[in-house]
């Protein structure tokens, strides 16, 4: 990636550490050009940067998390996919005379296990992004999901579904086709589905189109994910009418992977490389094809029944809260 690009997608609160970065490597240059040892103050330096990577990816709030949630840069489902799984093939179609871009899916080998694999798909650039609709689904997208996991029961092949939209197509045309229909019959057939399903919310978990794809044995969550029934921008919006308050909103809503995990909505937080997972996307795939082994090998040792009865305890008592007297 040239420079111009990295600072076209540089994050506020990692400008520090860039700079520091590029006075490294500026000194590296000139000592090289000069034939000067500065093996010394460069050790100095790349310590301190060290250090300052730490300081910041260890003390992110919410809204910093949602920004990398959201990063330009930031793997997407085809990309991990690529990155995990052999055997890679995508199936197109919802069997209704539509195929949708912003949901993909397909079977692959992961490890030695047949899988299905499917997410959704965000774009790189404003033309890849209108094509697929900025990764938010419409109802035949998720027909589509539901068709591949119906041919995964039929075939026995665990379900991995990857989780990034800021939610479902809200236009006019999902409405006429049926987008509420579409998501509650998804969340009504996989409660059904005999095979491990395992969910992993790769960047932005949002509401309903987050839910569609993300009823499993296990929901997972990448470091820096999110997850929430509405985006802060909008929530602040609803409840503040002034959308600019979308940082307390973040706080409120309990978006991240650790505050989730803490109210036991998810199951595990994977961990990503230094500076994120835009920054080593070959170091996020790896932890991401650790963790989800790791799970389905333990879901494959339990019977269908066993894991259906672990789908239905577990969404059931999400919500559930105790009220003490003050």
């Amino acid at each position: 990636m040239s420079k111009s690009e990295r600072r076209v997608f540089l994050l506020d609160f990692e400008k520090p550490l860039y700079e520091l970065e590029e006075k490294i490597n500026q000194i590296r240059e000139l000592a090289e050009e000069k034939n000067v040892d500065v093996s010394e103050q460069l050790s100095q330096l790349e310590s301190r940067a060290e250090q300052l990577r730490q300081e910041i990816f260890s003390n992110l709030n919410p809204s910093q998390r949602l920004q990398l949630a959201r990063h330009p840069r930031r793997p997407s489902t085809l990309d991990y996919i690529q990155a995990i799984a052999d055997d890679w093939f995508e199936m197109h179609g919802d069997r209704g005379g539509y195929d949708d871009p912003a949901l993909v899916g397909g079977v692959a080998r992961l490890g030695t296990r047949p899988v299905v694999i499917m997410g959704h798909q965000k774009g790189r650039d404003t033309k890849d992004n209108v094509a697929r609709n900025f990764g938010m689904a419409a109802p035949n997208g998720y027909r589509k999901a539901l068709r591949l996991m119906e041919h995964a029961d039929r075939f026995g092949m665990p379900i991995i579904t990857f989780i990034d939209t800021p939610g479902a197509w809200a236009g006019i045309d999902a409405e006429k086709l049926g987008q509420g229909e579409a998501i509650a019959v998804n969340l009504r057939e996989m409660f059904r589905l005999d095979v491990p399903i395992l969910c992993t919310v790769i960047g932005e978990g949002g509401s309903g189109g987050a839910l569609g794809i993300g009823v499993g044995d296990r929901v997972l969550m990448l470091e820096n994910a999110v997850y929430t029934v509405a985006t802060p921008e909008a929530c602040a919006a609803i409840l503040w009418k002034d959308a600019k308050k979308s940082d307390k909103a973040a706080i409120a809503l309990k978006i991240t992977a650790d505050d989730l995990a803490k109210l036991q909505i998810i199951d595990g937080i994977i961990p990503e490389p230094k500076g994120a997972a835009h920054a080593d996307p070959l170091g996020a795939a790896a932890k991401l094809k650790e963790a989800l082994l790791f799970h389905l090998n333990t879901l494959a040792q339990l019977t269908p029944q066993e894991r259906k009865q672990l789908r239905y305890d577990k969404f059931r008592h999400l919500g559930q809260f105790l009220e003490t007297a003050v």
